[in-house]
């Protein structure tokens, strides 16, 4: 059989890094690392096509060319998705639809012919075998959640890795907190399930072997959700880094309790973890205690990123105003507590209620539900109705946006976090490629820009007083880019 896997086009968001994706080299931020993986659990003597919108166009030849169409998107990625559904259908494919958006709302989709919901391991075989025979079901879905020891090796023989700025691998499902916005547990459930260490380096060394050795972005919502399997991880990554000579560095998300954890924290430098997403949310304690963010809870979340910068791994973090138990003094706490902790990457949004979350339930019972989310960690939209005046709220969300993104708020902060970092763990080289970017910035931020004398100014004191930081330094500016251009856009 001919399967065309199709990744939808991801619109301007937070993530997306798009504009830059020029400056860095590359054609997109992350490969489709699902539909990496479902391909590789397809017959092997298939023949299969992956089309990833953010690298190129989908032609009607393409769809012509394919005995069935698999699509999976998440959330943000609707407007996207119909479209290539509507164009499959019109061409008589069959559509196998998967991910977030068709496991929470599968019916909002009659016209897709199956829907995969949840995860894919265990169904793959009954579908498999339905779609040779001609008998797809509308919907699969397993009894229990895999077994991810199971999970096969992606398939990245479909894709030219040199179209993204950094891979993707994934280590664990699931997450042990249960704050009460996230959609993780009712997809992943509370008990983390781990690969094995020898099933990572496995697939690190698959990576490696495509001659990747930039970034790799480790996609588990939370990576020391099960500290003591993570620890074994991170110890075999140490092996197999001496082993090899593997120059490649990782980023990936947590939560703050990974301070508590000294161990931790040095096996991740050790093993060559540079960034981490922590969903720090609010420096408000009565908001952190409203969505039972436990784990953030009672403790100086301020010294906790600094404990964290010191070791040698950049703190990234998600904020979420539109809380309950925020009033109109939110703003500037976000901002002040920001700036001071020097989270340069600070994802801030306004909170927004996921189908299948204990907050879309409890809204839904209180009557404040209006619309469905978008997805958009960048949309000044609300799907419910808040205790904050809306308009205090969406007007002081864009503000604090903004205000955080303009080139002279940005490069403070780059400043504040490069006095508490701490270059650690294995050092290389830059890459030819972050050579080329850094020189393209100099253009488009230095000369073409406005902001232009805020950068310049960044640059020689990151050059005086963080020399070895500087490569760090430089790669945030960039990054920061991408930021103001979205949050301008506000």
């Amino acid at each position: 059989m001919n399967i065309l896997l199709v990744s939808p086009q991801t619109p301007d968001t937070f993530w997306s890094f798009s504009h830059i994706m020029r400056m860095v080299g590359s054609r997109a931020a992350f490969p489709p690392l699902g539909l990496l993986t479902v391909a590789a659990m397809l017959p092997r003597e298939w023949n299969l096509r992956l089309m990833d919108l953010n690298v190129r166009k989908l032609s009607d030849a393409d769809i012509g060319w394919a005995d069935a169409v698999f699509i999976s998107a998440m959330i943000v990625h609707e407007a996207s998705a119909r479209e290539v559904i509507a164009r499959s259908n019109a061409r008589g494919r069959p559509v196998v639809a998967g991910g977030p958006l068709f496991t929470t709302g599968a019916g909002r989709f009659p016209e897709v012919a199956c829907c995969v919901l949840g995860e894919a391991e265990d169904i793959m075989p009954a579908l498999v075998a339905d779609l040779s025979c001609g008998r797809l079901k509308p919907r699969y879905q397993a009894a229990d959640r895999p077994d991810v020891t199971r999970t096969p090796l992606p398939r990245w023989d479909l894709i030219n890795v040199r179209d993204y700025a950094t891979m993707s691998v994934q280590f664990s499902r699931g997450c042990p907190f249960d704050c009460e916005f996230c959609d993780i547990t009712a997809v992943y459930g509370h008990v983390p399930r781990v690969k094995t260490p020898a099933q990572m380096i496995a697939e690190l060394e698959a990576v490696r072997a495509t001659g990747w050795s930039s970034g790799i972005f480790v996609v588990d919502d939370n990576f020391i959700g099960n500290k003591a399997r993570a620890k074994a991880l991170l110890r075999a990554m140490i092996d197999w880094r001496c082993r090899t000579g593997a120059r490649s560095n990782f980023t990936t998300e947590a939560s703050m309790n990974l301070v508590d954890d000294p161990e931790l924290l040095d096996l991740m430098v050790r093993a060559g973890f540079k960034n981490v997403f922590i969903g720090i949310e609010s420096p408000q304690e009565e908001s952190l205690k409203e969505c039972r963010k436990v784990q953030n809870t009672r403790r100086d979340l301020v010294a906790s990123v600094r404990t964290i910068h010191n070791a040698g791994i950049q703190v990234m973090a998600g904020f979420i105003v539109g809380f309950d138990s925020d009033k109109a003094g939110i703003f500037e706490q976000q901002r002040r507590f920001i700036q001071e902790a020097g989270v340069v990457t600070a994802m801030v949004g306004m909170l927004s209620a996921l189908p299948g979350t204990r907050l879309f339930t409890r809204l839904t019972n209180e009557g404040r539900m209006i619309a469905r989310s978008t997805g958009n960690n960048l949309d000044a939209f609300l799907n419910f109705i808040p205790t904050l005046d809306p308009a205090t709220l969406t007007e002081g969300y864009r503000r604090l946006v903004k205000d955080l993104y303009t080139p002279r708020e940005y490069y403070r902060r780059i400043l504040t976090f490069l006095k508490e970092y701490r270059p650690s763990g294995p050092r290389t080289a830059p890459h030819l490629a972050d050579v080329r970017a850094f020189f393209r910035s100099l253009w488009v931020m230095g000369v073409a820009e406005p902001g232009r004398w805020e950068f310049w100014k960044f640059l020689c004191r990151s050059w005086l007083l963080h020399r070895r930081a500087f490569s760090e330094a430089v790669e945030l500016a960039i990054r920061g880019y991408h930021f103001r251009v979205v949050a301008a856009r506000l």
